[in-house]
């Protein structure tokens, strides 16, 4: 007979723990006092989890020769080991609970003193914010429990165990855990201990838990205030002139809270023992005519998913990094956020509360690499797991009770369905019935106040909106959420403005929340930012982490300002001949009496006027007429336009003084087409063709200068890398452009001269341009003409074969070898822009060097295109457009930039290769959900287009 049991039994046991305190409301300081555990701990790493005996825990034990790392940290960030990047697969056996016995395990000392002045009387409790996936706890010697749930607060009580001096904390934590089948989220797997270390003193009398009830009745303009709390006191609100015993509502005139008004008034419970600050904010959430409403309005939710990161320390967030990811929503008009998807460090949440974000506040849950085996053996339908569902759920509500922020509960996310998420629901109605509750994998809304779906698309969306979309009676009474949509991996997400014109147009869409807020890039002086696979994993998703609004530094990505002019909450429009703007409120709660708004006129793309234009404090919904003054300037024969901005009108809490908040462009006069008298002849020569002030090879046709500017490799060009959205999701199979594209060999175009032809006023280049092992091809023309200074391009296309698949691009590449440094266009920018990404693209002209031209996506794709160029200038070269043109210059190849996995695998060189393009395929989101839409889509087919070419002569 044998048996296995060990002293490391806990590390698979489907429980939440033992030992914990359980769970409370938490405040962020009280005059009670506290000691920060933070900083400095010795540490040792072990390869099983029972590698080591507990001897390390007592007092004396000799930790000289152990490494030092930083707690709040992971110490897979602090060199010991490796980060595991995942989405789904768990990156160990599924047999739960069991994990393996190859199982990274650290043990953390920290040495403390009490100060000199800590309380004697009363109690102390130990606080653990956060520690992945599975911490056991000693102090001084004694065992005094264990606990999962990473992204969790877990308390014990220690004022037996403290001493005055010499206090020796020890904690053994676990990579791997029964808690890591329950953590299958998409983000890196980081143990350690990640969040504050805490000793909270409790002095007699002092507040275990507190929850404030803070109702609005919007009819009334009243709200409602109760505080509950397990020991008598009183609750103070010097603004409000209250003062009442807890347990008793009082009902006064307030100013209620929302995101676009956060008005919070400051009050304190008062016990025998302890002074809590609190900060209170009057709103009523209700489910009302199948809508979300706040203080009796309906809302549109205009929000991201936020993991926590920071490129160096992970999850491990300072305050200072969540208060720039809060401003930063702000300042890019983002009014919500989901936690994706466990309950954020309590401090952002405070941020949420002080500068207004609706928050949807999501449980450390997700069991999503079950769906390799169909979801059989799903913990959430495991009745034995359910102890731990339960707890993981009260222990998010009641830390985060007091917070007006949070409008709904999120059961968790992509964990199947089963008992135990009902379980959950029913906790958290019986606990809470003041928010609603959201959790996407319930189709039939069982166990949710609303219907949430990831990626939709467009079609899906409004089919939903018109209320044809099916399912049960209940589901179809209800708002619809796209709680994940527009997946910002890499160029994109595209098609945002036709999303949010359909949450515009549709009352039971409210909104969604796109896909995510940052890169999990990882800093690395190997790639300057690191991905899946960079540390050797056996199993990894590559850049898949790599899909936010932010690049991994936080800088905003073209696709976080493309959002931000999306969802402005001013609606500009109007005509620009007659010079009336319309003006409207698109906001759900605030007037308009915080902005500003200014005119500006441009002449071919320069402000030569501009002004202050006076609007009404318009009310949410309101629209008013403004007429513009006439433009003094005398734009014959340019190109003329209005701009209208509104603006913060005085500094915010959130944006300086002249924040742009919203803006529109609305044209006057176009500008004529550029023209080409066909005065001069091509002349042939020995070796070259002169044509104006060009050459040509005279075997060929191949330009090789224009004045004293060298040209080579002219030619029409199809490929670009492609995007993350291009190469599309892996269970996308069939519909994944950039595979197709290189299945049907655009990658690799053959150029075949058919002839070169002088004329009496041109120089006529015909080609076959295909890929080899294909019968489709392109007939493509060149036609050379001059008035002697200029040159015109006019290049012809006609598809040959069939041609079934969108094409990346149509246009002509050529490169500069003389120096190209800084480039000045009249068009879209300042950014890049494609054909369903171009919303934030304001007609222009813009300046800048070649290397700011590019987008530093952290795996190197297509970028950088400048749209609706109608002339650009490079290296003494200026190039006008007919049409308007996408406009790209970089100083490696397209196949360079395709052939890159990192952007230190980019080498500059001494050639800017610059696409002048006709034509762009969409983007959209489909590396995680739709494609680009069929009017986004670039179709073979006969297309003409000219450019017009000068040396610029300073």
């Amino acid at each position: 007979m044998s048996f296995r049991t060990t002293a490391t039994d806990y590390v698979e046991d489907v429980s939440p723990g033992s030992g914990a305190l359980p769970p409370r409301a938490r405040h962020p300081s009280s005059d009670a006092r506290t000691l920060s555990l933070n900083g400095s701990w010795r540490f040792r790493l072990s390869p099983t989890a029972d590698a080591q005996d507990d001897s390390f825990a007592a007092a004396g034990h000799d930790a000289g020769d152990w490494a030092e790392i930083t707690v709040p940290g992971h110490w897979v960030l602090q060199g010991h080991g490796s980060p595991i990047y995942t989405n789904h697969l768990y990156p160990f056996p599924v047999d739960p609970p069991r994990v393996p016995t190859e199982n990274p395990t650290g043990d953390h000392l920290r040495h403390f003193d009490l100060p000199a002045d800590w309380p004697a009387e009363g109690g102390t409790v130990l606080r653990f914010d956060g520690v992945e996936s599975c911490a056991r706890v000693w102090l001084n010697g004694t065992d005094i429990g264990e606990f999962k749930g990473s992204r969790l607060p877990h308390e014990f009580a220690v004022g037996h165990l403290l001493k005055p001096a010499g206090n020796v904390l020890a904690v053994r934590v676990h990579q791997w855990s029964a808690g890591s089948y329950l953590e299958d989220q998409d983000q890196w797997w980081l143990p350690g201990i990640f969040r504050d270390v805490t000793l909270l003193h409790r002095p007699p009398g002092s507040v275990l838990d507190y929850f404030v009830h803070a109702s609005y009745d919007h009819v009334e303009g009243l709200g409602t205030l109760r505080v509950d709390s397990d020991v008598d006191g009183r609750v103070v609100v010097p603004g409000l002139d209250v003062d009442v015993a807890t347990g008793e509502p009082v009902t006064v005139p307030v100013r209620p809270w929302t995101a676009e008004t956060p008005r919070l008034y400051d009050g304190t419970l008062v016990t025998e023992g302890e002074r809590v600050p609190l900060r209170i904010g009057f709103r009523t959430v209700a489910l009302d005519d199948g809508l979300i409403k706040v203080n009796g309005r309906a809302i549109l939710f205009k929000g991201v998913n936020r993991h926590e990161w920071h490129p160096e320390r992970g999850r491990a967030l300072d305050p200072e990094t969540m208060r720039e990811d809060v401003l930063l929503m702000k300042r890019h008009n983002i009014n919500a956020v989901r936690t994706s998807h466990y309950p954020p460090h309590p401090a952002f949440l405070d941020l949420c509360d002080e500068y207004g974000l609706w928050v949807i506040d999501e449980c450390d849950l997700e069991t999503h690499g079950f769906t390799e085996q169909a979801w059989r053996d799903n913990p959430v339908d495991d009745e034995r797991w359910t102890p731990a569902l339960l707890d993981r759920a009260a222990r998010m509500v009641e830390r985060d009770k007091n917070h007006p922020s949070i409008v709904v509960w999120s059961l968790g996310n992509e964990a199947g369905t089963g008992r135990g998420l009902t379980a959950m629901a029913e906790w958290i109605r019986g606990r809470d019935g003041s928010r609603l509750i959201h959790y996407e994998g319930d189709p039939d809304c069982r166990d949710t106040d609303m219907y949430a779906r990831m990626y939709a698309g467009h079609a899906e969306v409004e089919r939903i909106g018109r209320g044809l979309d099916g399912g049960t009676h209940k589901r179809r009474g209800l708002p619809f959420i796209l709680c994940e949509y527009a997946h910002a991996m890499g160029n994109g997400p595209g098609g945002l403005a036709d999303y949010q014109r359909l949450f515009e147009s549709y009352d039971r869409i409210q909104g969604g929340f796109v896909w995510e807020w940052i890169d999990h890039g990882i800093k690395d002086e190997r790639y300057g930012f690191a991905y899946g696979g960079d540390f050797g994993e056996e199993l990894h998703d590559g850049n898949f982490v790599c899909d936010g609004l932010l690049f991994p530094d936080r800088t905003p990505s073209p696709g976080l300002v493309e959002y931000k002019k999306v969802i402005e909450p001013v609606r500009i429009d109007g005509d620009g001949p007659a010079g009336t703007v319309r003006v409207t409120n698109a906001y759900d709660f605030a007037d308009l009496s915080g902005l500003a708004f200014e005119w500006s006129f441009q002449v071919d793309g320069v402000s030569v006027e501009s002004g202050a234009l006076s609007v009404p404090a318009l009310g949410p919904g309101d629209s008013a007429d403004v007429k513009l003054p006439p433009p003094s300037a005398d734009g014959h024969g340019a190109e003329t336009r209005w701009t209208v901005r509104a603006v913060l009108a005085e500094e915010t809490a959130w944006g300086p003084r002249g924040h742009v908040v919203a803006w529109s462009q609305l044209p006057v006069t176009e500008s004529p087409l550029p023209s080409v008298a066909q005065t001069d002849g091509p002349v042939l020569g020995l070796r070259d063709i002169t044509l104006g002030p060009a050459a040509f090879d005279a075997r060929t046709g191949a330009l090789r200068t224009i004045g004293g500017i060298d040209v080579t490799g002219l030619r029409l060009d199809l490929w670009r890398a492609p995007t993350d959205n291009d190469n599309g999701a892996h269970w996308q199979p069939d519909a994944r452009l950039g595979p197709l594209w290189r299945r049907l060999g655009l990658h690799r175009m053959r150029h075949r001269l058919d002839a070169v032809e002088l004329g009496d006023d041109a120089l006529t280049v015909r080609t076959r341009v295909a890929p080899a092992g294909r019968e489709a091809g392109l007939r493509t023309v060149y036609r050379w003409t001059s008035d002697g200074t200029r040159l015109r391009l006019t290049v012809s296309v006609a598809p040959e074969g069939a041609w079934t698949l969108p094409l990346p691009r149509l246009g002509i590449r050529l490169g500069l070898t003389g120096p190209a440094d800084r480039a000045v266009w009249f068009g879209g920018g300042p950014g890049e822009a494609y054909p369903d990404t171009g919303s934030a693209s304001m007609l222009g002209r813009w300046e800048s060097s070649v290397e700011d031209l590019q987008t530093p996506y952290v795996r190197p794709q297509e970028n950088g295109a400048r749209a609706d160029v109608r002339r650009a200038e490079i290296g003494g070269l200026r190039v006008e457009g007919e049409p308007a043109f996408w406009f790209t210059a970089r100083r490696w190849t397209t196949e360079q930039l395709d052939a890159a996995d990192h952007l230190t695998d980019l080498v500059p060189g001494d050639t800017v290769w610059v696409n002048l393009d006709h034509g762009q395929q969409g983007i959209g989101s489909q590396s995680c959900g739709p494609g680009a839409l069929p009017q986004y889509q670039l179709q073979a087919g006969p297309a003409e287009f000219s450019f017009v070419f000068s040396e610029i002569h300073d």
